[in-house]
């Protein structure tokens, strides 16, 4: 038995309810949540990594169920939750842990755990004890997305977002790895802990276009990061929604039910918890034209002063049409600038920027 909120004629009621046994009810650790503190503990231990199941913060008032430190003082207090938790249990300690000075990242088997959006989490596939212990690769589902940035013409790939056909404007969107063009690999769990305690994978927090009260908590790659701060602008990043406000309870004075209807026939289900984690793109961004701080080659007005020898010159050399011959970005030099298959840059400047991030 345990009893719930519920809405009753317009007002929220306390009613008593069975809930549907999902687990065999024990004070001790599941054998798959045991698993799990082993292969994420293994994990790190190979890859050099510092890693203390059932680890204390520094104050010991802090305990995950793996901690994870990298070489740069970095902790991540993982835990992996099978089974069920309030919201208000999992944002109390997500708090206290980040107070402590550790990164909490939840896992899940479930796209209906309350945990999702609640705090930095993954979902993995729902492995029995022994495959989550073997050496088998464990993708994670979701919680892991990359960013894309498209603008939006008749011709691109994807759909505009907003209105289902072509805006012209540029869009950018955080999408799982399947979705994205072309598609990324997926993550998984082995390397996701060693990539989190270095910092290529960092937290990512973005507030509900539909719901300010509401976000989005992904983990990101860094470098996505920072380019999502880029174009939002420096400054930007999002603060946290406020606290999601609880419906008022109403006590209706009526006297209680005494019939039990344990095993009654109906088809009225107590835990109807709806899917948490979705597949859809989230913290989209719509802008008119590409901020100039985005540009790795500053751009130079747009004016090549050649005569028409030397413009039809250019064009020979650069095979295409002395219409489409313009100025190199970064040089000035003329170049294939305009029309199907064209260049921002030319050959020498692009090499040189290419170099900077090798």
């Amino acid at each position: 038995m345990a009893i719930r909120r519920r809405p009753v004629n317009g007002h929220i009621v306390l009613v008593a309810a069975h809930l549907p046994i999902r687990r065999t009810p024990t004070a001790e650790e599941s054998d798959k949540h045991k698993a799990m503190k082993e292969r994420i503990a293994r994990a790190a231990e190979r890859h050099g990594l510092a890693a203390e199941v059932e680890g204390r913060s520094a104050d010991g008032k802090v305990r995950s169920d793996v901690l994870v430190t990298g070489a740069g003082g970095r902790r991540i207090g993982w835990e992996a939750q099978y089974a069920p938790i309030s919201a208000s249990t999992v944002r109390r300690r997500s708090q206290a842990a980040a107070g402590a000075g550790v990164v909490p990242l939840w896992v899940t088997n479930s796209d209906r755990a309350a945990l999702i959006d609640r705090a930095p989490w993954v979902r993995v596939d729902d492995f029995t004890w022994k495959e989550i212990a073997s050496p088998r690769t464990m993708l994670v589902r979701a919680g892991v997305r990359h960013l894309q940035r498209w603008k939006c013409l008749r011709t691109s790939e994807r759909p505009c977002p907003e209105t289902g056909s072509s805006c012209g404007r540029f869009h950018a969107q955080w999408m799982l790895p399947a979705l994205c063009l072309p598609p990324k690999p997926h993550t998984d769990v082995d390397r996701l802990v060693v990539a989190s305690a270095d910092g290529e994978y960092l937290p990512m927090r973005i507030p509900n276009q539909h719901d300010p009260h509401s976000c989005s908590r992904m983990r990101v790659p860094s470098g996505d990061r920072d380019q999502w701060l880029e174009i939002v602008g420096p400054g930007q990043e999002p603060e946290p929604p406020a606290a999601e406000a609880e419906d008022e309870l109403t006590f209706t004075e009526q006297d209680l039910d005494p019939t039990c209807r344990y095993g009654d026939e109906t088809f009225a289900f107590n835990d109807t918890r709806p899917r948490r984690g979705h597949a859809v793109g989230t913290g989209l961004h719509t802008f008119d034209d590409v901020p100039p701080r985005l540009f790795v080659i500053p751009d130079l007005p747009q004016h090549l002063d050649v005569t028409a020898a030397q413009r039809w010159a250019a064009a020979a050399t650069q095979s295409c049409k002395p219409w489409e011959v313009g100025p190199c970005a970064g040089c000035g030099a003329p170049i294939h600038r305009y029309g199907a298959g064209s260049r921002h840059a030319c050959e020498s400047c692009r090499t040189q920027v290419n170099a900077r991030y090798r």
